[in-house]
C-alpha cells in the first residue's frame, strides 16, 4: 500500500492510474461511480448541511482521538493534554445524541453523515472485538464512555450496523 500511495494510512483506492487517498475522498469517488441509492442528499442545501457536518468530522472531531495517539506515542505523555482531548471526545457525544432527537439517521436519511461517523463511534457503543489490538480502537472506546447514557446514539448505531455491507 505504502508503494501505491506514498502513505500509510487507509483506505487506499486504485482506479487504474488514478489513486485515491483519504476516506471523504473514497466516499465521494463511489458515489460518483455508484450513485444509486444516494450517500449524499440530491437537494443542494441539504447537501451542503452534511457536507459542513463530514468536513466537521474529518477536521475537527478526528483530531482528539488522533492526538491522543500521538502523545502517547511520545517519551513522555502528557496526562493534562491527554485529559484535555478526551474531555473534547466526550463532548462530541451530546452532539450526535441531539441529532438523532427525533431522526433514524445523524441527517434523517442515512447517507453520508452516517458512513463518515460509524467506523469511529461504534467503538463507542460495541466496544474493541476481541482479537483487535489497535490502541487506537482502544482510545475511542476510553475516551467515549457512554455508560447507561446515549439511548439514541445506542439505536443509531445498532441500525447502522445493521445495513448491508460490501
Amino acid at each position: 500500500m505504502e508503494e501505491v500511495s506514498g502513505q500509510s494510512l487507509v483506505p487506499v483506492l486504485v482506479d487504474g492510474d488514478d489513486i485515491v487517498l483519504d476516506s471523504p475522498r473514497v466516499l465521494e469517488w463511489l458515489e460518483r461511480r455508484a450513485p444509486e441509492p444516494p450517500l449524499y442528499a440530491r437537494e443542494p442545501s441539504r447537501r451542503a448541511e452534511v457536507q459542513v457536518f463530514v468536513d466537521w468530522f474529518n477536521h475537527v472531531w478526528k483530531q482528539p482521538p488522533n492526538l491522543i495517539a500521538a502523545e502517547e506515542d511520545k517519551p513522555e505523555p502528557d496526562p493534562a493534554r491527554i485529559a484535555d482531548l478526551g474531555a473534547r471526545m466526550r463532548a462530541a457525544l451530546d452532539l450526535f445524541e441531539s441529532l438523532l432527537d427525533g431522526r433514524e439517521y445523524l441527517y434523517g436519511e442515512f447517507g453520508i453523515a452516517d458512513v463518515t461517523a460509524f467506523p469511529f463511534l461504534k467503538y463507542a457503543v460495541f466496544g474493541v472485538q476481541d482479537g483487535d489490538d489497535d490502541r487506537f480502537h482502544e482510545i475511542l472506546v476510553e475516551h467515549q464512555p457512554l455508560g447507561t447514557g446515549y439511548p439514541r446514539l445506542r439505536a443509531w448505531a445498532a441500525r447502522v450496523d445493521g445495513r448491508p455491507r460490501s
